[in-house]
């Protein structure tokens, strides 16, 4: 296995590139773009890279499928830490080239609803095709097979290219969540404002199969992040979920509750538990009275000395 080489969702310019950037290590990692998700993810599993970076939710779209299927299909990978990065996008066009010439635009298929409004107000007649990145977007454009294209305004010097209009976006504050996913190994230790996450799988189609998974989680305190259902492929009805939840595996209420999903699903894959993106333990919501570890371990003793006759 390459321990010194990462890989992304390319190409050069993405905003997959520019959150992998953003971590102190890859100034001393070799950065290698790949030409979707799945590509760079089996980069890791089959040892060509140490690790992939790769979005998996936006907060205007939600889950990024691409990824949500990968990380619950094929040989097991696991997260270990997460990036958030803000998103704006820049109109990327040949120099020359004005608004009203625009009339073909392209960028990654999640880039389309953050950006529906202002192709409305500004473009209603420009014919948008889905490209399979943003950075590949600006590329199909310096080919001239697009007008314009949405990326990110870093993306346009790479790809002879001009900004015609900066800072687009329909929704204030948008950002999108990447994940650092690598092969199967201990979790590091926990911080005290963590994730963790899973994907379960439904037993059977029933009333109320959904909430007893819930269920696991809530009577033991442990609060949802998200919650993301994808079709096995089964058939119509089969599907599974993504969560993330709050805590970590160490904790005893994380832990428990996965052990509890485990015994009530066909199938639970655990994706990781690793520190929360720009989240600080002060920042942690206070834990529901019965959920701390040490109240765990308190009824754990009281049982066994009931069990010893010592109640």
């Amino acid at each position: 296995m390459s321990a010194t080489r990462y890989t992304y969702l390319g190409p050069e310019g993405t905003f997959t590139e520019a959150a992998l950037r953003t971590l102190p290590e890859a100034a001393t990692r070799e950065l290698v773009p790949m030409v979707s998700v799945p590509t760079a993810l089996d980069a890791v599993r089959n040892g060509e890279a140490a690790a992939a970076l790769v979005p998996i939710e936006n907060s205007v779209e939600g889950g990024v499928t691409a990824t949500l299927d990968e990380l619950a299909s094929g040989e097991p990978l696991m997260i270990y830490r997460e990036v958030l990065l803000p998103i704006s996008f820049a109109l990327l066009v040949r120099p020359g080239t004005g608004l009203s010439d625009v009339k073909t635009v392209t960028g990654h298929p999640v880039s389309q609803p953050q950006v529906r409004n202002w192709l409305r107000s500004h473009l209603p007649d420009a014919l948008w095709e889905s490209a399979a990145s943003n950075a590949d977007g600006a590329r199909l454009v310096q080919e001239g097979r697009f007008d314009a294209a949405f990326a990110g305004e870093f993306a346009a010097a790479t790809y002879g290219l001009v900004p015609l209009v900066r800072e687009i976006h329909d929704a204030e504050n948008a950002e999108t969540r990447f994940v650092l996913v690598g092969r199967p190994a201990r979790p590091s230790a926990p911080t005290g404002a963590d994730k963790t996450s899973v994907v379960i799988w439904l037993g059977d189609d029933r009333p109320g199969a959904l909430l007893e998974l819930l269920q696991e989680f809530a009577v033991r305190g442990v609060n949802l992040m998200l919650i993301q259902s994808r079709p096995t492929g089964a058939g119509i009805g089969n599907y599974c979920f993504a969560v993330d939840a709050e805590g970590h595996i160490a904790d005893r209420r994380v832990g428990e509750a996965l052990m509890g999903l485990k015994r009530i699903c066909p199938k639970v894959r655990f994706l990781g538990s690793y520190p929360r993106a720009g989240v600080s333990p002060a920042d942690v919501t206070t834990l529901r009275p019965g959920t701390s570890d040490a109240e765990f371990i308190g009824a754990a003793e009281w049982l066994a000395r009931s069990q010893d006759g010592r109640g």
